[in-house]
């Protein structure tokens, strides 16, 4: 395992009556433990590919959880998550800021979605991995994206160690 879900999810310190939006949810790598964590909360797994809702919808009736709703959304464009405004308490973005196109339109949707004051748990891969090679010209190293979202308004709070491959960086929305 490359990084701890559930290690990173405990620095984020989510509280059992969050509302949660994994972005980019994939298998529900974040999504299933960050529902166990928000047992009076919501979890929100947004994700693009139709197949990946199914296998998250799955593991949650596997693990009895009823607190996740899948969305089939597009992260990359305004009101593409299909959430209301200003509705999330945290967001969690894990290896996807090196996969979207618009990175732009995606921290835009992120800052829309939030609370005031909402945090984001954005975990992506080291510059120097090994474990994406194929990608490595598309890695935001770590600088990079505490640029990239200072500039469009987030407070920079903490980093955490996100493990030998990731990077992790919560930011809080200004």
């Amino acid at each position: 395992m490359f990084t701890d879900p559930v290690k990173n999810l405990k620095f984020f310190g989510l509280g059992e009556n969050m509302i949660v939006a994994d972005l980019g949810a994939g298998s529900g790598f974040y999504s299933i433990p960050a529902a166990k964590m928000v047992a009076k909360g919501k979890v929100y797994a947004i994700e693009i590919q139709k197949d990946f809702i199914t296998t998250i919808r799955n593991k949650a009736r596997e693990n009895h959880l009823e607190n996740i709703e899948c969305i089939c959304g597009d992260v990359e464009k305004i009101g593409g998550t299909k959430l209301k405004d200003n509705i999330v308490d945290v967001a969690i973005a894990s290896n996807i800021l090196f996969q979207v196109e618009n990175k732009d339109k995606f921290i835009e949707e992120i800052k829309r979605i939030l609370k005031p004051s909402g945090k984001l748990l954005l975990i992506d891969w080291m510059d120097n991995s090994v474990a994406v090679s194929s990608s490595f010209h598309k890695i935001i190293s770590n600088d990079k994206a505490k640029e990239m979202f200072e500039e469009k308004g987030f407070i920079w709070q903490k980093e955490i160690d996100a493990g030998k491959h990731h990077y992790g960086i919560i930011f809080k929305k200004k």
